[in-house]
């Protein structure tokens, strides 16, 4: 019996990319949500006048981990497989879809990585970002016993059955440390897929407080301690591995 997937992209002011990315994303997906997180900029309206899409509005901006959060009770509500979610301002390439999902039959949470492999013209990421995802991905695995590569890739997806296991509360951009932290505590399979590491040439925000690197790890290590709820979540066979010295 075919995969019935869905792919959910959250959007917030994404007038500029959201027509041609939906486009593209629609060759490789039969079933396509867009969570539109309050934008104010047209890309409601851009959207309200597309018939090919399940269109979702948050009337007022609640933050791309509500937008996401919003796309996984939706999934489970309809009784998707699979569900992939894939950013909407033009860095990840839908046509990756289709081994995102064949590869959610290996792994109950498929999650891009862009330092896993290095394509050919691929993009320098600013220098700030770089920094704080290889400490945040290190700091990840030492607590959770993890491997990753790339805490922060928005292009993933996830066995349905896997969502319920998740409770996600974090509504900001620090959402995915929340997500790892559950899927360790409740023993989820994760496989990590290489994507090309692409930055747009215009500049990008996140928006307040969160564009001073200092002030956005700070909140990422808040949010991962308030997540982890203690120093180490490292499931117990993983504990007991590393105090007999068998892992490092």
């Amino acid at each position: 019996m075919p995969t019935r997937f869905l792919t959910a992209l959250p959007v917030y002011n994404e007038v500029k990319h959201a027509g041609e990315v939906l486009d593209r994303v629609l060759q490789f997906s039969p079933e396509v949500l867009v969570v539109d997180d309050g934008s104010t900029d047209g890309t409601t309206e851009l959207l309200a006048a597309r018939g090919d899409i399940i269109h979702v509005r948050h009337e007022k901006n609640q933050g791309y981990g509500a937008a996401l959060r919003t796309a996984f009770e939706y999934s489970l509500n309809h009784h998707y497989d699979v569900l992939v979610t894939i950013d909407c301002d033009g860095q990840h390439e839908p046509q990756r879809i289709p081994e995102f999902v064949a590869a959610a039959d290996q792994a109950q949470i498929v999650s891009g990585s862009r330092y896993l492999q290095i394509f050919d013209d691929q993009s320098v990421p600013p220098a700030d970002r770089r920094r704080i995802n290889m400490q945040i991905t290190a700091e990840l695995n030492q607590r959770l016993g993890l491997n990753l590569t790339d805490a922060f890739c928005g292009f993933k997806a996830y066995r349905c059955q896997a969502l319920a296991a998740l409770d996600i509360a974090e509504t900001g951009y620090a959402m995915p440390l929340e997500v790892w932290v559950q899927a360790a505590r409740a023993g989820l399979s994760i496989l990590e897929l290489p994507v090309p590491l692409i930055y747009l040439d215009e500049e990008r925000s996140f928006g307040g407080a969160l564009d001073d690197a200092a002030r956005r790890l700070k909140y990422y290590h808040e949010v991962l301690d308030r997540a982890a709820g203690r120093p180490d979540m490292r499931p117990p066979h993983v504990r007991e591995q590393l105090c007999r010295g068998t892992r490092g």
